[in-house]
């Protein structure tokens, strides 16, 4: 809403030396957003003053007609002689009083005025059309001033209004009040203090005979009015302030009809409409749209109608899309001189619907569907109509058309003590009764509470906050102090601590951090390979998809991190290793649909039951997926390729930032490779859980992500890697040295070297310190089918040094444990 700061002047007296930023920042302040605040005709400097046309001689010889003119502008130019000025505009004669930027004047758009020879005439300045002035936009000829306007060679810049200031506001939905100069005018008195005089308050004199005859829905119209004007003149022109106020609010000027329509709207924030009354045939019905029922409106579209719009009919059938846009059969046209305006409140739902369903939005709907004052209708008519009378030359109708159905108004009863409560501070007694007075509310005290009835004008207020807001933001947003909230909690819990810990060392192992979008399509499961009964296919589908190729919630990290790795590889990075840590989605089995609540109360325990077996479980995952180099080339030595041991390598590393110890096992899951696929086993509670798999991936899933050959991935379940923790214990540092034995076994090659190790970490016994592989070996001399490992044990006792015999007898029951498990023998 644009609002030009003289205007609101004439219903609020701001204090002396208030400006259009001072009073953008307290408004902005109150709840009302200035966003800009625009100073016309700021570039604009004289002089400018009224002028006479006194001669015109018309030039021929040129390609366009020229006059050359003596324009009478008093002691303006400091001689009393007329000005001689070079013209083309044709729309002026000689008598006319007319508008001249003298030599030395500086027109809006940095265009200054001098003399000048121009078509072999000297011009000393120049007559100024509406556009050259910044008045509005009209490029068919100079500006004429009515006879009376102003006295030859007097300064034009002020009685034209050529500077103006215009607070440009954002109005939130909620306040469809401000998108009147009527309802900036009141928050504007109530913030200042001043005297608040009301454009809507219209002297209406009781109706001496019928009006137009109508009929409404109650249930889609509250209030109806029609007022006729007869005998108007079409040719009467839209006065010159009237039409600068409508530019200065960004409405185009039409013709004086269209024009009053739009002026009253913008003063007192109630759409109006104007008919050519003789267009119309028999009485006017407000009903709901019949199906199949059609209107042509006045952009001249064709538009089918819906039963929920709402429309204004006669004997012919619909003539407007109620609120919305007229219809082109009945409109005001260049011969109209019977003029029937409408002012009416229409349910402000049904407005908004009809607005969007056919993509119309006008300043009327804008204003309808925030809600619009329910009693201002037959003030609003009635200045329009006193307005086509007074500009016009029409006559107003004594009798008119005036169909109330009335609202009950609801009282609010809210504690005086209740905005303070909300803000958090103490309020004066007595505070929120003024503020609620000043904005129009009838307040009635009730011991320590309020009975508040709120004003028509104000459909938003309908509870004790909207009342608390309304006190807070005049008593100043600014001033409810900054109070730093306690500190609660305590820290990170165990899990959040886990889920950073893992990202700093995957991190820190090589790898980057990537975050997905959590849909995935079925072309994404076919691509993981996914039998038609895999758990992983069972997803819950969204309402609403971003996209209609992937409406489904993942059950996986791996499709999210394989698009990430394929948009990488397509930029040019082909070595690249990401991961990502994030829920994954499995509905539950007979879950069903979550119930839609009420929210007039708190839901009850049945009802919080049945969302919670809606909802999905949601277990926390983390995947890893990697292609090209993994180690670079240099003066340390050769470069290595990534291989499904980096992929194993990943989810060891998570395991290992948890405290857990992987048992690995070699498997067949899709989407990994058959041959290079390793499932990931926990002890939680003593019982041994898949976590995970990770291994290379499929060369059929390589091929649908578009994958670089022998890409490999891991995946595990964080939440279950989480529950197999066990409680950290501070490690015993001994002063004693370490005894160090090299064992080499050979093994069946299908046994896998984690079981190996554990058998050996089971058979050491407590001397036992650790256990590392170095060296697997597969050839001639271990035989086909065998594969030799050597692990290095490291022995250490804690209060004494262990002798040689001692260390031997460890290992060698570490081997003894690993032949009767795994059936290994010492390699010779």
């Amino acid at each position: 809403m644009r609002v030009p700061l003289s205007w609101l002047r004439e219903y609020v007296d701001l204090p002396a030396g208030t400006t259009a930023r001072d009073l953008a920042s307290r408004l902005t302040l109150a709840g009302l957003e200035v966003e800009t605040v625009d100073e016309l005709g700021a570039d604009l400097t004289g002089p400018i003053v009224y002028g006479r046309v006194l001669e015109i001689e018309e030039l021929t010889g040129f390609k366009k007609p020229i006059r050359y003119c003596k324009v009478d502008v008093g002691q303006a130019n400091g001689t009393g002689e007329p000005q001689n000025i070079v013209c083309g505009a044709r729309n002026f004669s000689e008598g006319d009083l007319v508008v001249v930027s003298l030599p030395g004047a500086e027109l809006p758009g940095g265009f200054r005025i001098g003399s000048r020879k121009t078509y072999g005439k000297m011009s000393e300045g120049m007559i100024c059309s509406a556009s050259e002035l910044g008045l509005w936009d009209d490029h068919s000829g100079i500006i004429v001033l009515p006879e009376g306007f102003g006295e030859v060679g007097e300064d034009a810049i002020g009685p034209l209004g050529l500077r103006e200031d215009v607070l440009d506001i954002a109005v939130t939905p909620d306040r469809g009040y401000a998108l009147s100069i009527r309802g900036v005018a009141r928050d504007t008195a109530a913030l200042y203090g001043t005297a608040f005089r009301d454009p809507a308050d219209v002297e209406v004199a009781a109706p001496a005979g019928e009006g137009h005859p109508a009929e409404t829905d109650p249930e889609l119209c509250g209030r109806y009015v029609l007022r006729g004007a007869t005998g108007f003149d079409p040719d009467a022109p839209s006065p010159l302030w009237m039409k600068r106020r409508l530019h200065q609010c960004g409405v185009r000027s039409v013709s004086l009809a269209v024009d009053v329509t739009n002026y009253v709207m913008l003063e007192l924030g109630q759409p109006l409409h104007a008919w050519d009354r003789t267009a119309l045939q028999g009485a006017l019905s407000v009903r709901a749209a019949a199906p199949g029922e059609k209107l042509e409106t006045l952009d001249h579209v064709q538009r089918s109608l819906d039963p929920d719009d709402i429309v204004i009919a006669d004997d012919s059938g619909p003539v407007n899309i109620a609120g919305v846009m007229g219809g082109a059969t009945t409109e005001i046209s260049l011969t109209t001189t019977e003029v029937l305006v409408e002012a009416a409140h229409f349910d402000a739902m049904h407005i908004a619907r009809a607005s969007r369903r056919h993509q119309l939005s006008s300043e009327s709907s804008r204003r309808f569907e925030r809600g619009v004052d329910s009693a201002v209708q037959l003030a609003a008519a009635t200045r329009a109509v006193e307005l086509l009378a007074e500009l016009g030359g029409a006559s107003v109708e004594p009798g008119y058309t005036h169909v109330v159905h009335p609202a009950e108004r609801t009282e609010i009863v809210v504690e005086e003590s209740h905005a303070g409560s909300v803000a958090g501070v103490d309020y004066p007694e007595g505070t929120a009764r003024t503020w609620l007075e000043a904005i129009g509310c009838e307040v009635e005290a009730e011991g320590t509470a309020l009975r508040v009835t709120p004003p028509t004008w104000r459909p938003d207020l309908t509870d004790p906050n909207d009342l608390a807001e309304e006190v807070i933001r005049f008593e100043g947003y600014e001033n409810i102090p900054s109070i730093r909230p306690r500190a609660s909690g305590r820290g990170l819990t165990a899990g959040q601590r886990l889920r950073r810990a893992v990202g700093r060392a995957l991190a820190a192992a090589g790898h980057n951090e990537v975050l997905s979008y959590p849909f995935v399509g079925e072309r994404d499961l076919d691509g993981l390979q996914l039998a038609a009964g895999d758990a992983r296919r069972n997803s819950l589908r969204l309402a609403n998809p971003l996209r209609d190729e992937e409406p489904l919630l993942r059950t996986t990290l791996l499709p999210g991190l394989f698009k990430a790795l394929a948009r990488n590889v397509g930029r040019g990075f082909s070595d690249v290793s990401l991961f990502e840590t994030g829920l994954v989605y499995r509905p539950r089995p007979g879950g069903g649909r979550a119930p839609l609540l009420p929210v007039d109360r708190g839901p009850s325990a049945e009802e919080l039951a049945r969302i919670d077996a809606a909802l999905p479980e949601q277990p926390r995952h983390v995947a890893a997926v990697l292609a090209g180099g993994f180690e670079r080339a240099g003066w340390w030595g050769p470069g290595r390729e990534a291989t499904w041991a980096d992929a194993v390598q990943a989810a060891r590393e998570v395991a290992l930032t948890a405290g857990v110890e992987l048992e690995v096992e070699a498997d067949a899951h899709a989407p990994w490779h058959p041959g290079r696929c390793a499932a990931l086993y926990a002890r939680v509670d003593g019982e041994r859980v898949l976590v995970g798999h990770a291994g290379e991936l499929h060369p059929r899933t390589v091929k649908a992500f578009g994958l670089p050959e022998r890409s490999a991935a891991m995946e595990v379940d964080l939440d279950r890697i989480e529950r197999a923790r066990t409680p950290a214990t501070a490690p015993e540092v001994s002063t004693y040295p370490v005894a160090t034995q090299d064992v080499a076994l050979v093994v069946d090659a299908s046994v896998p070297v984690g079981e190996i190790s554990a058998a050996l970490a089971e058979g050491a016994g407590e001397l036992l310190e650790s256990v590392r592989l170095f060296d697997v070996y597969t050839g001639d001399q271990v035989g086909e089918g065998r594969k030799s490992v050597a692990f290095t044990l490291r022995f250490r006792a804690g209060d004494r040094t262990l002798t040689a015999e001692e260390a031997g007898a460890a290992r060698d029951a570490a081997v003894a444990a690993a032949a009767e498990r795994t059936g290994a023998s010492m390699r010779a």
